[in-house]
């Protein structure tokens, strides 16, 4: 799988050369309500990114820089007008509406909310501005690109590690706790699935199961305190998280409740404070999706719109149907991460460097891990 992973990096570098050559040209000018950035010249039009929340750290640390970044490579004189919505629908079709206002040729959309995306799509349509909907799919509604990762796939990693981890540490059955994201969330519904298509037939139980409201990890602590409280301390034997957020907040749960050790506790996204805790063994495992092929590719597909141009047929080679139309969609590969293949994943491909990760409370593990 990591090998496919790779292969989609190498890919996406080559249509990278692929747009430049064919002209394509757009923009690096980036901003949000407090600040910006100009860079280039001439221009081929403005281009929208539209991020949902800051709770998940991979937005402001990843999505953002690598965005803008690609833009300002491909795209020479555009802007890349970028909003979060603070995990605020309402406040997302403003950003949207003042972007379309401000001249915005291509929307390039993580939705908050996934049903109440599509009136922003509609907008969108009705002046004639794609919009590609990145990392979370907008149902019922005329997108013209979808852009993400195999999202049912990450629930089955998930679930799928929990399970084996369990079984090799001899627990054939017993009871679980399932932190799932948001319910407005598209992505935390195909996790769900993907999670529960492994966990219902392993024998072992979901004792309580909760959808965390806007992926909080406060409110997963909170989750988390309801399922300790209803099952006992010693009445469950892991933790389905849904993300490293959610994750971490039913971890401080658990610890804050004097459990010890902690059981095997999933996540999702890779973040450093997810790695970290992984390479200690307070969390499992986590899902790492590459962000920068991902990130990258969404920046190519709106350069070339912005432009007026078709993107390049060989980084789009896929459909998803999203219950108006089969779009055409770049479905990237996620991978499952534990302390045995941090090196051989995270670092290897610089998503965090040994000295991000190998800070002084975590250089033991980081030598155990054969990070340095």
């Amino acid at each position: 799988m990591l090998a496919n992973h790779r292969g989609r990096l190498v890919r996406l570098g080559a249509v990278a050369c692929v747009l430049v050559l064919a002209g394509t040209a757009c923009g690096s000018k980036s901003s949000s309500s407090s600040s910006s950035d100009t860079g280039g010249s001439g221009g081929s039009g403005k281009i929208a990114l539209l991020l949902p929340e800051t709770k998940t750290a991979r937005y402001e640390t990843q999505d953002k820089p690598l965005f803008t970044a690609k833009a300002a490579e491909l795209c020479g004189g555009s802007e890349v007008l970028y909003s979060n919505a603070d995990q605020d629908a309402a406040k997302q079709q403003s950003q949207a509406e003042a972007a379309l206002t401000n001249g915005a040729k291509v929307l390039v959309l993580d939705p908050v909310d996934s049903a109440s995306a599509a009136a922003i799509v509609t907008k969108a349509n009705a002046q004639k501005v794609p919009v590609i909907s990145y990392d979370r799919l907008i149902n019922n509604a005329e997108i013209d690109y979808y852009i993400s990762f195999d999202n049912e796939q990450v629930g089955k990693l998930q679930g799928q590690a929990l399970v084996d981890k369990l079984k090799a540490d001899g627990t054939t059955d017993g009871t679980i706790v399932m932190i799932n994201g948001a319910p407005t969330d598209n992505n935390a519904t195909l996790f769900k699935k993907g999670a529960h298509s492994v966990i219902d037939s392993s024998g072992l139980k979901v004792g309580a199961e909760y959808d965390t409201p806007d992926w909080s990890p406060d409110k997963a602590q909170s989750e988390m305190d309801q399922a300790i409280t209803s099952l006992g301390k010693d009445g469950f034997v892991g933790v389905y998280a849904a993300n490293d957020g959610t994750g971490g907040g039913a971890i401080a749960a658990m610890k804050g409740a004097g459990i010890t050790p902690i059981p095997p506790t999933t996540g999702q996204d890779a973040e450093l404070a997810a790695i970290q805790r992984v390479l200690t063994g307070e969390q499992y495992m986590t899902v790492y999706k590459a962000v920068k092929p991902e990130a990258e590719g969404a920046a190519e597909i709106a350069c070339a719109l912005a432009s007026g141009k078709t993107p390049d047929a060989s980084l789009v080679t896929s459909t998803v149907n999203n219950k108006t139309k089969d779009v055409p969609s770049v479905i990237l590969t996620p991978v499952a991460v534990t302390k045995d293949n941090v090196k051989e994943t995270v670092v290897a491909d610089g998503f965090w460097t040994a000295d991000q990760i190998c800070t002084d409370a975590y250089k033991a593990a980081c030598t155990a891990a054969g990070i340095s």
